[in-house]
């Protein structure tokens, strides 16, 4: 069955994407070249695909193959379609600016096969401008067609949250930017197979910019309630017993809570280096500063914790509990639980650690032991660290048998633990 759409990319911005696809009935391609296994004639098994962060099972490999979705290895395959989406990662620079290297990649990758009225959207999160500045002439050198003439352009920013059970992708809005309104009206017509909402923004810049304000806005809050964590402890006041009281207001107001430092795959951007010079969101930049400061705050809290009872950091049994960004989830991008090991065991602190979507765990190619029996280990630790709240976790139970427990989730009873 030949695909009427392409997803370029099969992380996790594409992997929702293509499942949203199969689901309402499109035949869909999934291309990445750098993870795929090549089968007879540019195909891979739908065992290889890659299963990033846990997105897919193995169940949900097999229901997507047979629902009309093929993992493929041949760049002409991406002639063939109707619609083609970039999904690639946007990792961080050596700068910390976002790299742009797998965008402007794929794009050469699929200028050389672009037929005439194809849609090529972009959803990687990219910095304002790229989709414009960088996507544009590369399709147009690479194909020798124009776009808004002889293809449609335009810009969609990703949206998707795994593990939400709530807003899944049809329940999600899209919001869609194209190079002209025939552009944006030919996007809008695709994902209009797939959500029940589609928002249509004035241009592709604007569709990027969505993404730049969602994304800093929940950086910035978290930075916010993060120094309001440090602030209440030195004043002895209960930050968690404020924002439960504080979310009642029914307006101007957004619980958000602290933690002890930021993950995922989305960067915060202050628009600081190149093409934005002159630009500077300096309260992200000092968001940023605040959330990346937290695993070393988390850190000296659990140093001070064990030396009120009568403990060094150095030789103490320090077990941490959830390594991974998101709760419920094997996700581990960006996530703070790596520094926080590498700063205890600076200290001299015998680190271990329980997760029970995480079986193997290094931090500086260093394998970190791993608990098998999780009341033994919080019973034998000098401190218990819980820096992600899986739903399997019994923190009652917990907070009995953990000879200290430092929550830095706000998740424990009240009382029965130690908070941030």
């Amino acid at each position: 069955m030949p695909a009427d759409l392409a997803v370029i990319g099969l992380g996790h911005f594409g992997l929702p994407l293509a499942q949203a696809a199969v689901a309402a009935g499109i035949p869909t391609l999934g291309y990445e070249p750098a993870t795929e296994t090549p089968g007879p004639r540019g195909t891979a098994e739908p065992s290889a695909l890659p299963r990033r962060g846990g997105l897919l099972t193995t169940a949900d490999l097999r229901r997507i193959a047979s629902g009309g979705f093929r993992p493929g290895t041949d760049p002409a395959q991406l002639g063939r379609v109707r619609t083609a989406v970039i999904c690639v990662p946007v990792p961080p620079g050596a700068d910390g600016s976002p790299d742009l290297t797998h965008v402007a990649h794929a794009a050469r990758t699929l200028a050389a096969r672009l037929r005439p009225h194809t849609t090529v959207i972009l959803e990687s999160p990219v910095p304002p401008g790229t989709t414009e500045g960088l996507l544009l002439p590369l399709l147009e050198e690479g194909s020798g067609l124009r776009a808004g003439r002889d293809f449609h352009l335009a810009h969609s920013p990703v949206r998707t949250d795994p593990g939400n059970r709530t807003h899944g992708y049809a329940a999600t809005p899209k919001v869609i930017g194209g190079l002209t309104p025939a552009c944006t009206e030919s996007a809008a017509a695709f994902y209009g197979r797939l959500t029940d909402k589609v928002v249509r923004a004035r241009g592709p810049r604007e569709a990027e910019t969505v993404h730049l304000l969602e994304t800093n806005f929940r950086h910035v809050n978290i930075a916010l309630v993060n120094e309001m964590a440090v602030l209440c402890h030195d004043l002895g006041v209960d930050l968690w017993d404020v924002i439960r009281c504080a979310e009642t207001k029914p307006f101007g107001f957004q619980a958000f809570r602290p933690g002890p430092g930021v993950g995922g795959h989305s960067l915060p951007q202050h628009l600081s280096g190149p093409p934005h010079a002159a630009r500077s969101l300096r309260m992200v930049e000092l968001a940023q500063q605040v959330n990346d400061h937290m695993p070393q705050y988390v850190v000296r809290r659990a140093a001070a914790l064990l030396n009120e009872h009568g403990k060094s950091a150095r030789g103490a049994r320090v077990l941490l509990l959830g390594v991974t960004y998101k709760p419920d989830l094997p996700d581990q991008q960006g996530a703070p639980a790596r520094e926080i090991a590498l700063r205890l065991m600076e200290l001299g602190a015998a680190v271990s650690y329980h997760d029970p979507h995480v079986p193997a765990w290094t931090v500086l190619d260093r394998p970190v032991p791993r608990a098998d029996s999780l009341y033994e280990a919080a019973a034998g630790a000098d401190l218990t660290l819980l820096l992600q709240q899986h739903r399997v976790y019994d923190l009652q139970g917990l907070s009995v048998k953990a000879q200290l427990l430092l929550d830095t989730r706000g998740a424990t009873p009240a009382g029965s633990a130690h908070r941030l």
